[in-house]
């Protein structure tokens, strides 16, 4: 998951500085909920709730 999250930050980056602002915009919307799924997850392994085995 953190692999698609650099790569969308990369698509996005390089849109931007090309004049794409929807491109841009749209991954970094899905980066923003990617990240945001990673730090669910992140959190409920912390508290013990999702157990890894």
């Amino acid at each position: 998951m953190v692999k698609w999250i650099v790569i969308l930050l990369i698509v996005a980056a390089v849109a931007s500085l090309l004049g794409f602002n929807a491109i841009s915009g749209a991954a970094m919307t899905g980066a923003k909920i990617l990240i945001g799924i990673l730090l669910i997850l992140f959190l409920l392994v912390i508290l013990g709730i999702v157990v890894i085995a």
